[in-house]
This record gives C-alpha cells, structure tokens and sequence, in this order.
C-alpha cells in the first residue's frame, strides 16, 4: 500500500470510528442545537441594544451563531478528538508501539484526525446550521466559490487545531498527566475561536490579540471567508503560517521526548 493510501485509510478509518457513536451524536446534535438557541436569542438581545457591533447586523451575527456550532466538534474547539487517547498512550507507555511502527507518528494522527473532522462536519454540523437557516433569517452566501472558500478556511482551521492538540498531547511526556494541559488549551480555545462572541467585538488591543492567536483560525477565520468580511488569500496565509509553524513545533518536541522516551509507570 503506497504512502498516500495509508493515511487515507487512517483518515477513513477515523470518520468510520466516529461513525458508530450514533447515540452519542445525536446527543450532541440536540446539545448544540439548544446552545445555539440560547446564543441566538442572547444575540438578538444584544444586537438590539447595539446594532451593527464588531461590524455585524443581526442577521449576520445569527449566521455565525449557527456557523459556531455547526463547526464546534469539526474543529474540537472544546477537545475530544485523538489527544485524550495519545496522552493514554504515552502515560502507559504504549507509546513505544508507535514509535516501532513504519509511519510518521504525527501525519498518522493528523490523517485519523482529518477524518473525526469529516465525520462531525456531517454528522454534527449540518443539522444544527440548517435548524438555523429554518427558523432565522441567516446570511449565508449563494455563491459556489464562497462556499469552497470557507472549506478551504475550515480544513486549514482543522489543520491548526490538529496542531495544537498535538503539542498538548506530547506535554504528557513531561508531565505525569497531559489533562491540565487540555483543560487550559480548550479554556484557551473557547474564549479566543470566536466560540461564544465573534472575535472582531474584543475591544482594542484585547481584540488585536485574540484575533493573532492560532485559535481564532478554528471558527473566526472560516466565518469571515463565509460572510464575506475576509480576504481569502490573507486567511489562509495567515491559518497557513499557523499551521507550518506548530505543527513544525510538533514534530520537534516529539523528536524531543523520543529521544529521551520516558516510559511512565514502568
């Protein structure tokens, strides 16, 4: 099987992973769908009292409500994709299988992670995004093109988060446990990805701040390519540069610690 094959496979055998949890994704389509109920209703509260914030009217403010949700398990704003198993695997020491194995650790769980990301698009975004579309009055574009420029975004979004939990799942090889790590990047994510507000509402330089940080390349950055508020090639250069350079951060703490592999617990 040639290189390419195998990490589809990874990637297929991800989304088919996810695929058999279907009461667990139909939870999680009824929990996003009341969230964005009660961000759309605090939205159209707000909006209300101050029309036209961070540059948004209402009816696109409503549109990245339910964008946000539709995208929160795609990107794993709030975590639950490889890293909780990587960091099992390192604290055990099951690890060193890994390692012996004749594929590149990191591009075997980005490939297994492609495809979590595939599998919530589909099953957990969709739904959500059209309940909105019925019963708000949504921006959403008419054009091909701007919708495969917001996949582009997203798939770069996924990229970055990858990347992100990548390095939190390699702390466990210095820590005894990795879960205070995830615990502070997803607190991390949820504040500074335009989950709860958009990013172009932060204030000042509070805003200039989160809106440069990796995160806001998992929801922010996808939502303005969608609403048309961002110029594509910036975005992606902007997501890209994210991309290379954590994931290059990656791949050299992982050559790091696999160099000094401490195999926890015996």
């Amino acid at each position: 099987m040639g290189t390419g094959r195998l990490y589809a496979a990874v990637a297929a055998g991800g989304f088919r992973r996810y695929a058999t949890y279907r009461t667990a994704t139909a939870a999680g389509l009824f929990t996003n769908t009341v969230f964005g109920l009660i961000l759309a209703y605090t939205y159209l509260a707000l909006w209300d009292e101050k029309p036209h914030l961070g540059g948004y009217d209402q009816t696109q403010a409503l549109t990245f409500v339910w964008l946000s949700q539709a995208l929160l398990m795609t990107v794993a704003v709030m975590g639950g994709g490889f890293e909780d198993e990587l960091i099992e695997r390192i604290r055990t020491g099951d690890i060193a299988i890994d390692l012996y194995r004749p594929v590149d650790l990191q591009l075997w769980w980005l490939a297994g992670d492609l495809g979590r990301a595939l599998f919530h698009l589909l099953g957990r975004g969709l739904v959500p995004m059209a309940f909105g579309a019925v019963f708000f009055r949504l921006a959403l574009p008419v054009s091909p093109l701007t919708w495969l420029a917001f996949l582009v975004a997203l798939v770069l979004g996924v990229v970055v988060s990858f990347a992100i939990r990548y390095l939190v799942a390699l702390s466990a090889f210095w820590l005894l446990d990795g879960a205070g790590a995830a615990q502070i990047a997803w607190l991390a994510g949820i504040f500074c990805s335009g989950m709860l507000l958009p990013l172009h509402v932060f204030p000042g330089v509070l805003g200039e701040i989160v809106r440069a940080l990796p995160w806001s390349s998992l929801i922010q950055a996808p939502a303005d390519i969608l609403l048309g508020r961002g110029d594509p090639l910036g975005t992606y250069a902007f997501q890209g540069a994210w991309a290379v350079g954590l994931l290059t951060a990656g791949r050299l703490l992982q050559s790091t610690a696999t160099r000094r592999v401490v195999v926890q617990g015996g």
